[in-house]
Formats: structure tokens, sequence, C-alpha cells
């Protein structure tokens, strides 16, 4: 079992103990000897993991990569002294890259990625938090499309009394970020100092910014790195990335959204899972309350696809209204965000409390004030046509009568990307009025010539590629399909629902 013991920073707070054996969230023993998305099986943990040391390891980058490549286990040393390099510049990018690639193809052990978690979390500082006397509760998705549940949920939960300080990241291949939709708010700042955003945490009890060069910069440039390296799809990776962040933050619960369908990294629900348990358990290792949500990506959330206007839709939940899968999650989220905190007995009450304030409109006031306080145009909150807005729009259409019975929920997010709403390098700039309206959802009837979607752009170029890509995303049958559960099941309620 893992354990986890004080030591001076620097060193590793996460390790292994006894024959490499490791204890599931049941309580049952389970070996290190678990499949890896790629097939492959890593190796069996054989001892524990070497204590990591600060300074200069007589290591070179290419002994790392080849000892990932054949399949091994590497050392919290070896993590430690290639993360450290990274950061620092003294490893380029295409080493890197050739490493993240040897760990989509062989896997990581659990030892492994608690390593580099905590690699990536001790490349920086951990924000100092106590300061604030309420729960500091944050929450976190693996990356869907339409996803803009965090832009409703940090300022309805901070209505409630919590204090959210929400870290958060840009575009990741098919997804979107939420900073990229944040920035789509003229003049909002997401790139604050440790200080100012303690103090935008002190003046409205929530605060959405990016990794600063203090927070895991580590994970900042590996997640721009994997981000164009097709090296997106790793449990262990989006495992650390998120946690090393999330542990940074000072935070005493987590609430983690973790994506499975076909516009989810992880595309089959028992690897979701498989991503949920290393992450509540990692939590769990350093004292947090952590509660993960298996949720449904086989198709969009909401209808909204694109930054300006995810962030409208997202500002149609807190006024009340919005789509009815979007507001069901959120107030999921919410339920048990605010139970977590404290605030609530149950997730059901938690929920209820969290209707009540987005009917009071005391979330969407939360919001606004953290606008102001961020520098952003809170205009915005009763004008959104002051959001970046696209020259044209396109409809794309149905091709026969019939039902809606399955959406590449992945190529959506891909046209979005095409149309301009991410990158395909790291270099590359996001213009923020671009993106998709669906119209239709699965089960959905449609006729023949009706919209399927509309389409927001500004190059015609990329309006034709995004265009021929949507029109195959949509297959229309004579029969309906069965209907999708929007939450699969939840992991790690046991030890904290009352």
């Amino acid at each position: 079992m893992f354990s986890v013991w004080g030591l001076p920073p620097g060193h590793l707070p996460i390790r292994a103990e006894g024959d490499g054996h490791i204890l599931g969230s049941e309580g049952v023993e389970r070996t290190a000897d678990y499949r890896s998305l790629a097939g492959r099986i890593p190796p069996r943990v054989s001892s524990p993991v070497p204590q990591s040391r600060r300074g200069h390891l007589p290591l070179r980058p290419l002994d790392v990569i080849a000892k990932k490549r054949d399949g091994q286990e590497l050392s919290a040393v070896e993590i430690e002294y290639f993360i450290q390099e990274y950061t620092r510049g003294e490893i380029p990018d295409y080493q890197a890259s050739a490493w993240l690639m040897a760990v989509i193809l062989r896997g990581m052990t659990r030892v492994e990625t608690a390593a580099l978690t905590n690699a990536m979390l001790l490349s920086g500082e951990t924000l100092d938090l106590s300061r604030f006397p309420a729960a500091k509760v944050d929450k976190h998705s693996t990356g869907g499309v339409g996803d803009k549940t965090s832009l409703v949920l940090a300022p309805l939960s901070a209505a409630a009394g919590i204090i959210v300080p929400m870290i958060s990241g840009r575009g990741l291949g098919h997804t979107g970020g939420t900073l990229d939709k944040l920035e789509s708010i003229p003049g909002f700042k997401v790139n604050l100092s440790v200080d100012r955003f303690r103090q935008v945490l002190g003046e409205c009890g929530c605060a959405m910014i990016g990794q600063t060069a203090e927070i895991a910069p580590a994970d900042r440039k590996l997640y721009a790195l994997r981000d164009v390296t097709a090296t997106v799809e790793s449990p262990y990776l989006i495992c650390a990335s998120i946690m090393s962040k999330k542990l940074a933050e000072g935070v005493d619960a987590l609430v983690l959204d973790v994506k499975t369908g076909s516009g989810a990294f992880m595309k089959r629900e028992e690897d979701a899972a498989f991503l949920a348990e290393l992450m509540v358990e990692t939590g769990r290792l350093v004292g947090k309350q952590v509660v993960a949500l298996i949720t449904d990506m086989d198709q969009p959330l909401g209808t909204h696809v694109g930054n300006s206007l995810e962030v409208i839709e997202a500002l149609e939940v807190l006024g009340g209204g919005g789509p009815e899968d979007l507001r069901k999650l959120c107030l999921d989220l919410a339920g048990w965000m605010l139970h977590l905190g404290e605030v609530a007995k149950t997730p059901q009450q938690g929920k209820a409390e969290a209707a009540k304030l987005i009917e009071s409109g005391a979330a969407l006031e939360k919001f606004r004030r953290m606008i102001e306080l961020q520098g952003g145009d809170v205009g915005v909150i009763d004008n959104p046509s002051r959001l970046p807005q696209a020259q044209h729009i396109a409809d794309v259409t149905a091709p026969s009568d019939g039902f809606v019975a399955e959406i590449d929920c992945q190529a959506i997010g891909v046209a979005s990307v095409i149309l301009g709403g991410g990158r395909n390098k790291k270099e590359d700039t996001v213009d923020p009025a671009v993106g998709i309206i669906v119209h239709h959802k699965l089960g959905d009837a449609v006729s023949a010539g009706e919209p399927l979607s509309t389409i927001h752009y500004n190059s015609e170029t990329r309006a034709g590629e995004a265009t021929a890509l949507l029109e195959k995303s949509f297959q229309i049958r004579k029969d309906p399909p069965k209907k999708r559960e929007l939450i699969r099941r939840v992991i790690g309620a046991a030890s904290t629902e009352t």
C-alpha cells in the first residue's frame, strides 16, 4: 500500500511498501500488473521506490527514454531528474516528446504515477490558503466537447460560502480549455500572481487562473507539449497533470468529472473508471477528500462548442436556463462540492441548495464579481453580444428523415479546432469567436434538410474542412438509440457520503 509521511521539501511524500502490491478502492489487494491502454502490461513493481534527492543527478535523458521505451519501471530518482531538467529547459521538447510517447505505449505503474505526480508538484510551490477559514474545494474535468461546467461551478460554489481556487488549463487535443473560454471575455486576466490570486479569493470566494511560474511549472510545459504530440490519452499522464495542479492549490477536497465516450480521452468506461480510481487514490494518500463522477461524453455537453459560445451557454445556466443536460450535470457536481465543503449534509442537499443559489441570482452575481476582479468586461453578463462574434455562420443539415442515432463527438471537437477554436501547434493562437452550435442530440427526430448544427467561422477554407467533418459526424437511422445515462457512476463516494 502507498503511504504518506512528512519529509523536507524535495523528498518524495508517496512511496510503496512491501512487495509492490497495491490495495484497490474496495480494499482488495491488487498487483501492479494492470494493462495499459495500449494493451501492454507494465512490469510488476519489484521493490520500493528509491528516495528522491535534489541536485544534479548523473543521468542522461536518453537513458530514461530508452528504459521506459523498453517497458521497464522508472525510479523516482529518474523521473524527478527528467522532470526537473525539462522544466529548466535542459531537456529539449523532442526528447520530452519521445518520453511521453514511450509512456503512452508502455504505460506506468502506480508507483511511477505517484512519483511523476510528486515531481511535477515539487517543480513549483504549494499555495498556503490557511488564512481562509472556509473549506477549499475545487472541481476538475478530464476534458470533453462543450464542457463549460467550471464556468458555472466556481461562482456557484463560492456563492454557497466555499473557497474555490481553480487553476485551469487550455484546450488539449480536441477538447476545449477553461482558460481559452475565460479569455474570450474581453480583458479577463488568467495570469495572476499568487498574491493577486489570494486577494481575489478573499474578495469573492473564487478565482480562475492558469498555472503561474510558481505553481506546477513542469505540468504547464508538458501539458502544452502533449497537446501537439498525440500524447494526451494516457491515464497516468492525465492523473499526474491533474493531481499535481490540484495538490498545489492547497484544497481540502476535490470533485472530479471523468468523461467517457466518443468525445473523451477515455473512450471506454472501464478506462475512465481506472483513471478515476487512480486519481481518487492519489488524492486520499495525501489526505484530500476526492470523489469522481464518470459522465457521458458520447455527445457534446450542452449545445455550444467554442470559446465565447460556451461562455454564453454558461451564462444561460447561471441565469436559470440553458440545456437540460448541462444544468443537470452542473447541479450534480455542485451538490458534491457543497457536500465535501461541509455546507450540505448530503450531495442531494447540496444539489438543492445549488439550485436555490441559481434561482436567487447569487451565483450569477458571484460570476460578475469574479470577472470584475480579474479585469474582465462585466458588461457581458447582461449583454453577451459584447463577447467576440464570428463574421459568418452556416448550417450543416440532415441528409434524411429519422433519428440521431450516433454522434462522433470527438469529430465535433476536431471541427471546432479546425475552425480556429483550438491549437494544432503550441504557438497557435485561438480564435475566441468561432465554434459550433449543435441543434440535435442523440435520440432527436429530424427531417431531411433540417439543420443538425451551425458553424460560426471567420475563414472560408477552415469552414469547408469543418463542414466536411461535421457531415460525417451525425448518423441518422430509422429507430432511436437506447437512452444513455449522463452520470454513469460515482467513485470514492462511500467514505464521504453520509
